[in-house]
């Protein structure tokens, strides 16, 4: 499918922004390690992106923080991971990829938010800089949820992800306690699952 027709002077507004649409589409080709639970195949990070705003809707009592905006949680967790298109999904304990992950998603972030019109590529990319940066409330929480969803997944599978790239309790114990600072009630139950997990000889200790 091409983009609508353009004019003389360059794209219409609506063609870049169907532009946008039609490139990001390639998100839901960019697989991730985490497996789905019943049929097992790896999760791509379209499902993956959707599964975190249903949990945000499901889990925002939860918050540290009352009163969060959630439409601006929605959001960025909406397009937070559409930088994997250009720059690959990034393994979270693959410290040698990680190295420059966030060099690689800076660059793909100004080509694919710059398909966009100019208010919604700044908008766009201002809420990415905030996921990035965790530092507002909003962030923070969206972040949480991110980092949440990957363990529970995990956890359904029996481990398998962790187990065959030798991830142990104690490393994910450090990647993931942030998610205090959004919410001690979920860190608590991110606790007690892990331990659950390590018990049934899913996640080495």
């Amino acid at each position: 499918m091409n983009p609508p027709s353009e004019s003389i002077s360059g794209p219409s507004r609506l063609a870049q922004q169907i532009r946008f649409i039609i490139e990001v589409d390639k998100l839901k080709e960019v697989f991730r390690q985490s497996l789905l639970s019943q049929s097992r195949r790896h999760e791509n990070d379209a499902e993956h992106s959707w599964h975190l705003c249903l949990i945000v809707l499901v889990l925002a009592e939860h918050a540290n923080t009352p009163g969060l905006d959630l439409l601006r949680i929605l959001k960025m967790l909406l397009i937070h991971d559409i930088v994997e298109i250009d720059a690959g999904d990034t393994y979270a304990y693959d410290a040698a990829r990680m190295v420059d992950q966030h060099a690689r998603e800076v660059v793909a972030a100004d080509r694919l938010f710059g398909l966009l019109p100019a208010d919604q590529a700044l908008e766009f990319r201002a809420l990415w800089d905030e996921f990035e940066a965790r530092a507002t409330p909003e962030a923070k929480f969206a972040a949480a949820v991110d980092r949440f969803q990957p363990m529970l997944q995990n956890c359904l599978t029996e481990g398998t992800a962790w187990r065959q790239h030798g991830v142990t309790h104690d490393r994910v114990i450090a990647r993931n306690r942030h998610i205090a600072e959004a919410s001690t009630d979920l860190w608590t139950y991110v606790e007690q699952m892990l331990a659950d997990a390590v018990t049934a000889g899913h996640l080495p200790k």
